[in-house]
């Protein structure tokens, strides 16, 4: 490609980029977030979390009332009729009938009630099986607020990563136009050829385009925020300085996070009361077998009194107390799969908590290799950046006294820039990965 071509395309681009510092800079608000107030109004504005609140409230009643199951049960009941007379066949259905005269009104207004004293066990254990619904939609709940936070905070650590690729893009690409200043000077002077400065206005201009790319990446990672929390669209959210915590954070064994998660890791949790659960079917299903008895009482007007004889043709009233108890003696042979089939079912579950157990360990493990991997590659990272500092000086220096080529200085400056990046990259991942260790553990 001819000097001439390579001139026209680079102010091409450079023309094209001209609107970048007009338009990237309109921002109709903005506003600095710190990551806690970002979890809060997640949670406010989360749908999924708003449905899971209701469900832990739905829940809740469902205890209640199978509470209310041990108050007695009283029902009132009424009946009125129109009563025919009584026909009497006394030569056979297929010839008349003689007449006999009845009272033509029934009527029969009464009350009666019941109180469970023993049933199997079915009231209690129903009760104990709706507070451990309850509490497995709690932890439902609060397994789907973790899993919200740490989204959030990944959308969180992306506006920051981006936010300080742009600060470090703008100190290098500041660098870079002084520097061509400096290649034009030796151009003038005839130190330098016309293809140092037509590759350093090249770099410049790829370096204003990355630009472009991070600001755009920026508004993406602010849409889905504000998504997150209910925010417009055009809210330009800025990061509080003291977002990272890496170096507060207390470093802690694995056998230490191994048995956090075990106690506080909801899926473990979730899988533990499922387990429950189905050894409370098993026990309702072989409760079936068990007698029931409980009290009874009942009174009711009667007219007319054709109940017990002599007959009367008046009001009465009777009422009567006792004991009821029966025995399902069916139960004993049809029973017999029903109680195969719940026993089969918690065994299935208790191989599956076991499952589960191994799940949390396999992600405490892996969460906290990769935690400490990154926490490591912070250290690489900021020797790298020492390190390609002054490799860059070195190059720099024996450039403008003309003992080293373009290439070189190019090659120095892409690499100390990407070094920058790296470090703002392993802040970030290790900021995620703690993240991740915390909701592996139950604790985010």
């Amino acid at each position: 490609m001819s000097s001439i071509s390579i001139k026209w395309l680079t102010g091409m681009m450079l023309a094209a980029l001209l609107p970048w510092k007009t338009a990237i800079s309109q921002n109709p608000e903005q506003r600095t977030l710190r990551l806690p107030e970002v979890w809060k109004q997640a949670e406010v504005y989360n749908k999924q979390l708003q449905m899971q609140y209701l469900r832990v409230q739905g829940m809740d009643q469902k205890v209640k009332a199978a509470k209310d199951e041990r108050l007695p049960e009283i029902k009132a009941d009424g009946l009125y009729a129109r009563v025919s007379n009584l026909a009497i066949y006394e030569d056979g259905l297929f010839n008349a009938p003689s007449q006999f005269p009845v009272v033509h009104e029934f009527y029969k207004i009464g009350a009666d009630a019941y109180l469970n004293l023993y049933n199997g066990g079915k009231t209690t254990r129903e009760i104990t099986v709706r507070q451990t619904e309850s509490e497995l939609a709690r932890e439902q709940r609060n397994l789907t607020a973790t899993e919200i936070r740490y989204k959030a905070a990944a959308h969180y650590l992306d506006i920051y990563r981006y936010r300080t690729y742009e600060k470090v893009m703008l100190q290098d690409i500041a660098e870079r136009e002084k520097e061509l200043e400096e290649i034009r000077q030796l151009l003038q002077h005839g130190v330098v050829l016309k293809t140092d400065v037509l590759r350093a206005e090249l770099k410049l201009s790829k370096q204003k385009m990355s630009l472009l790319e991070i600001r755009n990446s920026i508004k993406i990672a602010n849409q889905r925020l504000n998504i997150m929390i209910g925010q417009p669209d055009s809210t330009d959210n800025l990061i509080a300085a003291d977002s990272l915590v890496i170096a507060h954070i207390p470093m802690r064994s694995y056998e230490e996070y191994l048995a956090d998660a075990y106690e506080h890791s909801f899926a473990f949790k979730i899988s533990g009361k499922e387990t429950a659960l189905s050894e409370l079917k098993l026990k309702e299903v072989k409760s079936a077998t068990l007698p029931k008895v409980g009290l009874y009482a009942e009174y009711a007007y009667t007219y007319p009194q054709i109940a017990f004889f002599p007959y009367a043709i008046s009001l009465y009233g009777l009422g009567q107390v006792g004991v009821k108890a029966g025995l399902p003696i069916s139960a004993f042979y049809q029973n017999k799969h029903k109680k195969e089939e719940a026993r089969i079912n918690l065994e299935r579950q208790e191989i599956e908590h076991a499952d589960t157990r191994d799940q949390v360990r396999q992600e405490v493990r892996a969460a906290y290799l990769r935690y400490t991997e990154a926490l490591t590659r912070i250290e690489v990272a900021r020797t790298n950046i020492e390190q390609a500092r002054e490799n860059f000086r070195i190059v720099n220096n024996t450039y403008f006294n003309q003992l080293s080529l373009l290439t070189d200085l190019l090659d120095a400056e892409t690499q100390l820039l990407q070094s920058r990046f790296d470090l703002t990259n392993a802040e970030v991942t290790a900021q995620l990965q703690y993240y991740q260790l915390l909701k592996a553990t139950g604790n985010l």
